[in-house]
C-alpha cells in the first residue's frame, strides 16, 4: 500500500517526530512504500498567497513547485496518516495551511458538471490521525477535538466510500511517564501493523 505519512511538529527531537519514525519503520517493515512528508523541514509555506487564491478556480490550481509534488504525492496515496501536537484545540497552523492549499479542486475534491463538490481522493482507503494533547480526554471532547474532526470527518468525505478512519491520541502529554509513552508507541505499531 502506498502510504504518507504527514508530520507537522518544528522540533525534530519531538514525540511527535519519534511517532512518525516508529510508524514508518512499522510500514516499512509490513512492505508498504512510505512517502514521509515533514511540512516543518520542508519549509512548507502555510498562507495561500493572492495568485493561489485566484487560480483556486481555475484549470490550473496549484503554482507552487512544492504543493505541486505533494498533490501529486497524495493523489497517488492509498493511506494518508497525520502525526501533529494538538495546540488551541486544533491541528498546528502548517497543517491547516497544507490542507488548504494542497486538497484543492482536482486534488481533494472536484467538480461535475452541475459544478456539485464529489469526491477527489477516491485512491484513499485510510485516514489515520495521530495526535498529542495536553488536556485530559474530557476537555478534548468538550471543544470537539477540530483537528480530529477536520481529518476523520470533511477530509475523509473526499475519500473513497469505503474509507475507513482510525484515530489515536496520547492525552495529557506532558504529565506522561516514560512508560506510557512507550506504550503509546507500542499501540501506534499495532495499528500501522494492521493498516
Amino acid at each position: 500500500m502506498r502510504v504518507v505519512v504527514v508530520v507537522a511538529h518544528p522540533d525534530p527531537n519531538s514525540f511527535s517526530h519519534v511517532i512518525a519514525s516508529t510508524a514508518r519503520t512499522t510500514l516499512d517493515a509490513g512492505g508498504h512504500e512510505v512517502t514521509i512528508l515533514d511540512l516543518y523541514a520542508e519549509g512548507f509555506r502555510t498562507a495561500m498567497n493572492y495568485d493561489e487564491r485566484v487560480a483556486y478556480h481555475s484549470d490550473r490550481p496549484i503554482l507552487d513547485p512544492v504543493v505541486e509534488r505533494h498533490a501529486a504525492i497524495v493523489k497517488r496515496a492509498e493511506a494518508l496518516v497525520f502525526v501533529y501536537p494538538t495546540w488551541w484545540s486544533m491541528m498546528p497552523a502548517i497543517l491547516k495551511g497544507w490542507l488548504e492549499r494542497v486538497m484543492v479542486p482536482g486534488v481533494g475534491f472536484v467538480f461535475d458538471e452541475q459544478h456539485q463538490v464529489r469526491r477527489g481522493l477516491t485512491n484513499v482507503h485510510r485516514v489515520v490521525g495521530i495526535s498529542t494533547y495536553g488536556a485530559r480526554w474530557s476537555y478534548v471532547k468538550a471543544i470537539n477535538d477540530n483537528g480530529r474532526r477536520t481529518l476523520l470527518r470533511a477530509l475523509r468525505l473526499n475519500t473513497s466510500m469505503l474509507t475507513r478512519g482510525l484515530w489515536l491520541g496520547l492525552y495529557r502529554m506532558d504529565s506522561r511517564t516514560s512508560q506510557q509513552r512507550i506504550a503509546f508507541l507500542r499501540r501506534v505499531e499495532r495499528k500501522m501493523r494492521s493498516l
